[in-house]
Order: structure tokens, then C-alpha cells, then sequence
């Protein structure tokens, strides 16, 4: 940063400002739990000095100060998890409504407002890209791109197909249904990493976006449909009204789907791209949600379990993506 014409380098420049933002970050929060620890050693030399009338004051202030380091030491060794070579990157997400009808684009709305509240618990910022309403209810897929700080690196224990059980709601039998939706994950790719694209392996489309009101919205053709011939990968954006700012994202969110099949085919693991997530019905969950008759929300990779329904359905998915990350995520499978 000290050097002749660094502050002339435009958008490098602020890459690596932001790189040494985050390093600086990193060392100053291993300097805080050192001192810390610092501060715990002289506590407790003062509880062992200390009369019988002040120990149970010092005890209580140990025994917080050791709580709050348990606590920082704990969120330090699960970032130290994220240590794939894409966990740092924004997270490009898409959910599928399956099995279920009119039931199943219903879940899949709100799977989408879970992680959405998941997302502002997080300091994530969501940004959906592609959305295709359900015939009846719900929506029958949408794509977001999640931004922030390791949001591949924590999204990615989503990945997979997610059951829900409950009274339906579009049942006047009042009988109950099981429901399905598919969440898929993939690194959204550096502009510095580059993945060969031919022109001629390309079809673009382009149609007038679809959605609620708006003098702009349906009367241009600014929404942008890729096909990737040789894989038959598809990606959609109409989010933005100019059709050049949709094709430049359709176009990053292609280049991201084409590395994470390459990553795949590479390690021959192709499960992990399709086989994990599988089809979108029994015997592929990763999760199960229950609301009647009883309520329960289980992580069936990991056996971490709640009955706290409605707090899960709000954005506390937190308890999951930690276990999950602990036990050595899709390591643990090979």
C-alpha cells in the first residue's frame, strides 16, 4: 500500500484495502482474547489472595469473564473452519419448490423468508436475482445472492433438501401433508478467476421480466435467460432494470455454476452437486421440519435438534450450520 501508484490501481486497490481490513480484523480479535486470557490469570490470582468475605464477589466476575472467553474462543475455532479456498466468497443461493403441489411452493416461500431473516441476523445482505411465483401460492424457485463476510463458507451446510410436515393450510380437511424443497449453494466466483466461456456454446434469451406493478416492468425485455449448451446449465436474472446489468450477473452466476461442476467432476464427487441434494423427495432430507403433530426441527446429518419451531423459522439457523461445520461438513462423508 506504501508503494508509487497504489492508490491509482482503481478497483485492486480496494480489494486488497478490503483484504487488509479483514487481516488487521483477524489479529486484533487474537490480541483481544490475549489479553483477555491475561486479565482471567490475574482474576484468579486475586480469587486465591482474596478473604472469605470478597471471594464470592471475585468468583462471580471469574466465572463471567470465563463464560465471555469460552464464548470468543468458541466463535474463533468455527471461522477457523471456513478454510476452503471459495468459504470467503458471496454465496449464490437457489431454492426449488418439489413433491407437494400448491403445499410445496408454499414451503418454499418460506424457506426463503428463513434464510432471509437469516441473513439480517447475520450482517448478510440478499439480493434476489430470479423469482417464479407458485400457480396457486408460494414461489416455485428463486435464486439470491447473499454477500457478506464467509457467506459461501456458512451457506453451504443448506445445501440439500429440506422436508416439512403440518396441517395444510389448503386442505379443508384439515389433514396433514408432507412438503419438499431443494436449496442449492454455490461460491459466486472473483472476477479475478477466470472460466473460458464460447460464444457459440451460448443461447441468450431475453423476455420481459414478471412481477408485482411498476411502469418499467413488463414492457421492456430486460430479463435474461443463459443456456450453457455443452452442460445444459441455466441461469436467469431479471432483478434489474437495464438488460445489460442482468446479463452481466446471469453471466458471473454462470461462470460461478460451470467452476463448481468443474470442482466436482475434478474430485469425482459428483453427489455433491447432485446426488447429496438428490431428488426433491423421501429419502433425500438433510433436514425435517415439524409442526404437527408435535414441533421439532432436526438436522438429520447431525442429530441436532429443537423444538423451538418458529424461532428456526425466523433466522436462527445457527445451531445447525455450527454443527455441521464442526463435524467436518461434507468431509465427513467421503
Amino acid at each position: 500500500m506504501a508503494e508509487v501508484g497504489f492508490w491509482s490501481l482503481g478497483e485492486e486497490a480496494q480489494k486488497i484495502l478490503m483484504e487488509t481490513k479483514g487481516l488487521k480484523k483477524l489479529l486484533a480479535e487474537w490480541d483481544g482474547l490475549a489479553k483477555e486470557v491475561d486479565e482471567l490469570r490475574s482474576l484468579w490470582e486475586i480469587c486465591k489472595d482474596a478473604s472469605s468475605e470478597e471471594e464470592e464477589v471475585w468468583m462471580a466476575e471469574l466465572l463471567r469473564m470465563v463464560a465471555h472467553v469460552e464464548q470468543l474462543v468458541d466463535q474463533m475455532e468455527l471461522r477457523s473452519f471456513l478454510s476452503g479456498p471459495m468459504d470467503g466468497n458471496n454465496a449464490i443461493v437457489t431454492i426449488h419448490s418439489g413433491a407437494g403441489g400448491t403445499e410445496a411452493c408454499d414451503w418454499a416461500n418460506m424457506v426463503l423468508r428463513m434464510y432471509v431473516r437469516w441473513a439480517e441476523k447475520s450482517n448478510f445482505i440478499t439480493d434476489i436475482q430470479n423469482l417464479q411465483e407458485g400457480e396457486e401460492a408460494g414461489i416455485s424457485r428463486v435464486t439470491f445472492r447473499l454477500e457478506g463476510p464467509n457467506a459461501y463458507g456458512y451457506a453451504k451446510a443448506e445445501r440439500g433438501v429440506h422436508r416439512l410436515v403440518r396441517i395444510s393450510p389448503f386442505d379443508a380437511n384439515k389433514k396433514r401433508h408432507t412438503s419438499f424443497c431443494s436449496v442449492d449453494v454455490i461460491a459466486e466466483l472473483e472476477d479475478e478467476v477466470d472460466i473460458p466461456l464460447d460464444e457459440k456454446d451460448l443461447r441468450i434469451d431475453t423476455y420481459r421480466s414478471s412481477g408485482k406493478g411498476g411502469q418499467h416492468v413488463n414492457k421492456t425485455e430486460s430479463a435474461i435467460r443463459i443456456t450453457h449448451l455443452p452442460t445444459g446449465l441455466v441461469v436467469t436474472c431479471q432483478n434489474e432494470r437495464s438488460q445489460i446489468k442482468n446479463r452481466a450477473t446471469a453471466m458471473k452466476t454462470l461462470k460461478s455454476r460451470l467452476y463448481e461442476k468443474m470442482q466436482d467432476e475434478k474430485r469425482s464427487e459428483m453427489e455433491r452437486f447432485y446426488g447429496e441434494k438428490g431428488e426433491i423427495g423421501w429419502g433425500y432430507q438433510i433436514r425435517s421440519y415439524v409442526f404437527q403433530p408435535y414441533q421439532m426441527v432436526k438436522d438429520l446429518r447431525t442429530g441436532v435438534e429443537t423444538s423451538n419451531v418458529q424461532a428456526v423459522m425466523d433466522g436462527d439457523l445457527d445451531i445447525f450450520i455450527q454443527a455441521w461445520l464442526r463435524t467436518g461438513g461434507p468431509r465427513s462423508r467421503k
